[in-house]
């Protein structure tokens, strides 16, 4: 399989997940207070949002690349 076309199906692929989950969500654990043996932790969760762009940007990209990877050059 020729690498641009390679490429083109992870782009593709990358924009679907883009578009289906809108963002990457992740827990961090913080301590709060540490008193001698009694240990005070708080859990937050953080989202970093992917706007609908970067997914459509990605999804143009990688058919683009696969159209590009497919055609056959005609040498005359």
């Amino acid at each position: 399989m020729k690498p641009l076309v390679l490429v083109g199906i992870v782009l593709l692929v990358i924009g679907v997940v883009a578009l289906g989950y809108q963002g990457i969500t992740y827990v961090t654990r913080d301590k709060v207070a540490d008193l001698g043996p009694v240990q005070v932790t708080a859990v937050r969760q953080h989202t970093i949002a992917l706007p609908p762009i970067v997914g459509a940007a990605a999804l143009v990209g990688g058919l683009a690349l696969i159209l590009l990877g497919s055609r056959r050059r005609l040498d005359v």
